[in-house]
């Protein structure tokens, strides 16, 4: 059973920045691709980014493209979400999840099989 744990949300202003992390429990974690997505309030939820197992392919959501920086450390079990110049849009619970091994949609919620609780993003206006 794998576990996924965020922690680094909270509330920042405009313009401001944020780092999430997510610590991943096994063994395998370097083995697997690893995605961030969002859920604001009264919408679905959407990707933001991804990275492939080695950390050299990224992907981002247009919307978060040169804002946010996604990255991994595979001896410490980490993934990170780097946002900077945040926007009130921004503002949404964000989860880390796992992306099965095989697929190569990593845009898609249903090539992830593991997700964390998530932890809130508020950006005031």
């Amino acid at each position: 059973q794998v576990q996924l744990v965020e922690s680094g949300g909270g509330l920042v202003q405009a313009g401001g920045s944020l780092r999430l992390s997510c610590t991943a429990s096994g063994r395998t974690f370097m083995m697997y691709a690893m995605g961030w997505f969002r859920q604001a309030p009264g919408k679905e939820r959407e990707f933001v980014a991804s990275i492939s197992t080695s950390g050299t392919v990224v992907y981002y959501a247009d919307s978060v493209k040169g804002r946010f920086t996604i990255s991994r450390d595979n001896v410490k079990n980490l993934v990170y979400l780097q946002m900077n110049n945040l926007k009130f849009e921004d503002t949404a619970v964000y989860y880390c999840a796992r992306r099965q091994a095989g697929t190569q949609l990593p845009r898609l919620l249903a090539s992830y099989d593991y997700w964390g609780q998530g932890t809130q993003v508020t950006v005031s206006s």
